[in-house]
């Protein structure tokens, strides 16, 4: 039988055609959508708990922490708005309407870095940022577009369509032009239920299960409001008293392997926060000696198994420094009576060879130091896109073309430990981490994060960077050293919990103690082994069993 004119244009004939979003008018969608995004964003971490202590909102030094359950509650409303909408395109618009505000309400701190640090115009840095949440906000827009086509009516298929699309458009944000998948909804949960996922699935098959979560509450809802046949009850039942069986499942496997003791004798540490003002920290006046002073006393003063100096903690390159500097910073790790190590972030290089953003590490007997050198470089940061020069031309940042280290670069040992670094956002691609996972005896038993998110001021980006590490430590169940310039600067342990950690914008040393583990998670095997085609494929075989299931029923009308 012929379509009818309802699914021609992609509408289904069972929504009510006069049904124009949530509240029935067009400005009390928009505004219900733009309020969803931002919800969706402060999600994430929730900035106003800084300062605060160790309150339900806080972690420890004052950090805002992720709100599990807003981050579904937030997505239901996008879900609901589009099982009102009445063709696939009106599904896009309110789906870029939605992941503009959400992600522009994310890294909006991006205007920090370009206007107040960079010089860049406020109108042309605030349009830069809206700019690249509606490029990134395509992606959802046309994931909705495909949703309203393949699943036109609430039902259990439609939300398994709507998590994988979701879940494809997350993953294409982390691949596409060297990803940017700051802000992925799985962040949010580093804690609450969810949380017993990450060790099987990581951070996106935490998201699609979120996505799905989000799906029914939307089509619950949806049937609530117009009247359809709610689901049987034995169905709701049966379908919670699996979900039950399965959570607790999780969730007694995470137990097992998270309590049981470690074999490793752990080491004290020290996490060095020099707190360099940014618009003074590559200043020959000011920051430069600031921070070689202050970076070379607190070295010389530790007394830890080991000391972490942040990303750039001295900011020149060895060339540039003032004669035996390093001899004189080295001089206590590498002496062969030594009891400590220390890891330290610097630039490398030269102009004939190239420019590397990279951390030494100094330890006992050991004159050629351990390197590890940044492999995912930041655009615009550390490599300038191509056709993009004329941009940072506006702008007034040092800027360089980096060369990129290897994938998966050699541990330093130490202490009986194997100590894994990475740099700035390099902890933001779990994908990338698991390259150090493919043998249980040599992989990674501690991971060390080198940061300076000075770039973007007193912002959430502190907070949103914290919840990225705490997703790594879930992953691996590994703990995290974060070493960072104004914070956040803290001792993760393989639980994900903050054990110990210092307020932002401290100039102060961080003393405690970490225990590694050894040992291989699920997820650290499959995603060492295929990366993320495993959850690729399985999203791409949903959808495919959906359409299908589509082309049959219409063949049968």
């Amino acid at each position: 039988m012929a379509q009818t004119s309802a699914e021609a244009q992609g509408r289904s004939p069972t929504l009510p055609a006069h049904d124009r979003g949530p509240g029935g008018h067009v400005w009390a969608w928009r505004l219900g959508l733009l309020l969803a995004g931002g919800l969706q964003a402060l999600s994430l971490a929730w900035p106003w708990a800084r300062g605060h202590g160790a309150g339900w909102l806080s972690l420890e030094g004052g950090y805002g922490r992720p709100l599990w359950w807003l981050q579904p509650l937030s997505l239901a409303v996008l879900v609901y708005a589009l099982l009102g909408a009445r063709t696939p395109r009106q599904a896009a618009g309110r789906a870029q309407l939605y992941a503009t505000a959400w992600l522009a309400a994310t890294f909006w701190w991006l205007f920090i870095s370009m206007h107040t640090y960079g010089g860049l115009a406020a109108p042309l840095a605030v349009a830069a940022v809206l700019a690249l949440a509606a490029f990134l906000g395509s992606y959802y827009a046309l994931v909705s577009w495909c949703f309203r086509r393949l699943a036109p009516a609430p039902s259990a298929q439609a939300a398994i369509v709507f998590a994988s699309l979701w879940t494809l458009a997350e993953l294409a944000r982390g691949w596409l032009w060297t990803g940017f998948p700051w802000g992925a909804g799985g962040y949010a949960h580093v804690e609450g239920p969810l949380a017993v996922l990450p060790r099987w699935t990581g951070v996106y098959g935490t998201g699609w299960v979120a996505a799905w979560l989000a799906a029914w509450l939307a089509m619950g809802a949806w049937r609530a409001r117009n009247g359809a046949r709610p689901l049987r009850r034995k169905v709701v039942l049966l379908s919670a008293l699996v979900l039950a069986v399965v959570w607790g499942g999780l969730w007694l496997g995470r137990q097992q392997a998270t309590d049981a003791p470690s074999a490793l004798p752990g080491m004290s540490v020290e996490l060095l926060q020099g707190n360099i003002p940014q618009d003074e920290k590559f200043e020959m006046g000011s920051g430069i000696p600031l921070a070689l002073n202050w970076y070379a006393q607190q070295l010389h003063a530790s007394t830890a198994q080991l000391v972490v100096a942040p990303e750039t903690a001295i900011p020149l390159l060895p060339q540039q420094l003032p004669q035996g500097y390093l001899d004189l910073v080295r001089a206590p790790f590498v002496k062969p009576q030594g009891g400590q190590a220390a890891l330290v972030g610097i630039p490398l290089g030269n102009f004939e060879q190239g420019f590397t953003n990279s951390v030494e590490g100094w330890k006992p007997g050991q004159m050629q130091p351990y390197l590890y050198s940044k492999h995912h470089l930041v655009p615009f940061g550390e490599f300038i896109p191509p056709l993009f020069r004329w941009f940072t031309d506006l702008m007034n940042i040092p800027l360089g073309d980096f060369n990129r280290g290897n994938l998966g670069q050699p541990s330093m040992t130490w202490a009986g430990e194997r100590l894994s670094p990475n740099i700035c956002y390099e902890d933001l691609f779990g994908e990338e981490l698991g390259a150090h996972f493919g043998n249980a005896a040599a992989a990674p038993t501690v991971l060390v994060n080198f940061s300076n998110i000075g770039w973007f001021g007193d912002s959430v980006a502190i907070d949103q960077h914290l919840a990225i590490s705490r997703m790594r430590a879930l992953e691996f169940e590994r703990p995290m050293l974060r070493a960072t310039n104004t914070g956040a600067t803290v001792v993760i342990d393989h639980r994900a919990r903050v054990v110990h950690a210092l307020a932002p914008f401290d100039r102060a040393v961080l003393q405690g103690r970490v225990q590694g583990r050894e040992g291989l998670t699920p997820y650290a095997h499959w995603v060492h082994a295929l990366g993320l085609a495993p959850l690729t494929l399985l999203c791409l075989a949903a959808l495919l069993v959906a359409w299908l299931r589509r082309d049959r029923g219409q063949a049968k009308a």
